[in-house]
């Protein structure tokens, strides 16, 4: 299994707790030559509260080897052919390292945070993922843009705003998903998905994974290369007295993901419904310090992977190593003995093979070592 992360090291789900260091724009640099000094294959950002793409060109310009990407950049605020430009210049600066994530966003976002008629995900998403590689194939092969659809019509490109060819014209596309809509798409015109942290195993394999296969055959694509990448839901800590705040923390986590509606149907898949509609009901009271009661032991199991930092790296292959061909997870890094049990981390986890994960990408479950769990 592939392994990747985040900055800074250690930093947990998105927006629910601030990591031990805030992201150092400053330090990127260095930040991404330990990352790639650690083994890993690759650095991800998130478009949160700095811009994806600077972080990534700090990130590309200080490694030689290490991949980069976006999990994810929102897609619809920027036009295709501004997306294509960033894109094309970073994987241009990494030489062939690069790897764009893109994210629908839901839609209060898309009108409230960025002032735009905000449409059907799926079949825009469809569009905009061939506009971009539609800008792409203009600039590397000079084939005439003509981008004809119910969101784009974009057929201009003269010589001033076009880059030209790069040594590495091809840029894998994922799509961050958690629904059938968004995986089949991204069967019929994407490189992989990025799960969502609440879609438990079976859930990547029993619903994700299906739509993924049917989008790829009603369009006459290969899998063989697909990737499905996600960031865990994690609790660890060096011993089990510093794991205890953590598993609290995930449970909090779980909680408040059951509230919210875009992720229902990874709670539905387990029987979840009741937990979900109750923590809804507590979310639309602002009853934030009720909604971890709602989730027990078993169910904190069934999402998360808790183990100390000895195990952990097992735990998460074990889990996830049958459905996963990427996985993120890092720990902060403050001495020299955390940047040692991290390194140890990263071998733990790419010592397993991602042959087991495509097998089940290609549908072909006898090798796929599956597994009945969540």
């Amino acid at each position: 299994m592939k392994i990747e992360t985040l900055l800074p090291l250690g930093k947990v789900d998105p927006g629910l707790r601030a990591p031990d260091q805030p992201l150092d724009v400053g330090k990127v640099a260095d930040q991404a030559r330990l990352v790639e000094s650690l083994g890993y294959d690759g650095l991800m950002t998130e478009e949160t509260k700095d811009d994806p793409f600077v972080i990534m060109a700090l990130a590309a310009h200080a490694t030689t080897t290490l991949n980069v990407g976006t999990a994810v950049a929102i897609a619809f605020p920027r036009s295709p052919t501004s997306m294509a430009l960033s894109a094309w210049t970073i994987q241009r600066l990494s030489r062939g390292r690069f790897t764009l994530g893109l994210g629908p966003q839901v839609r209060a976002h898309i009108e409230r945070r960025y002032g735009m008629q905000a449409h059907p995900a799926g079949p825009w998403m469809r569009e905009y993922v061939k506009a971009v590689r539609a800008v792409w194939d203009c600039w590397q092969n000079g084939t005439q843009l003509n981008v004809t659809g119910e969101y784009y019509n974009i057929n201009l490109m003269v010589p001033l705003f076009n880059p030209g060819p790069i040594e590495h014209p091809w840029i894998p596309i994922h799509l961050a998903a958690v629904n059938t809509v968004m995986c089949k798409v991204a069967g019929e015109v994407a490189d992989g998905i990025r799960p969502h942290p609440v879609c438990t195993p079976s859930y990547i394999e029993q619903v994700m994974l299906p739509a993924v296969r049917l989008g790829a055959k009603n369009s006459g694509r290969s899998l063989e290369n697909f990737s499905v990448s996600m960031k865990p839901l994690v609790a660890s800590a060096p011993d089990e007295e510093q794991l205890q705040p953590k598993i609290r923390d995930a449970r909090a986590r779980i909680a408040f993901y059951a509230s919210t509606p875009a992720y229902s149907a990874a709670f539905e898949h387990l029987g979840l419904h009741d937990l979900a509609a109750e923590a809804k009901l507590l979310s639309r009271a602002q009853r934030w310090e009720d909604l971890p009661r709602l989730v027990s032991d078993e169910i904190l199991d069934q999402f998360a992977v808790i183990g100390t930092y000895d195990k952990i790296g097992r735990k998460l292959v074990e889990r996830f190593g049958h459905v996963v061909t990427n996985t993120e997870f890092s720990i902060s890094v403050r001495d020299e003995q955390e940047r040692k049990t991290l390194a140890a981390l990263v071998r733990d986890v790419k010592a397993d093979s991602t042959d087991r994960a495509r097998a089940n990408i290609l549908g072909d479950v006898a090798n796929s070592g599956k597994r009945t769990d969540a």
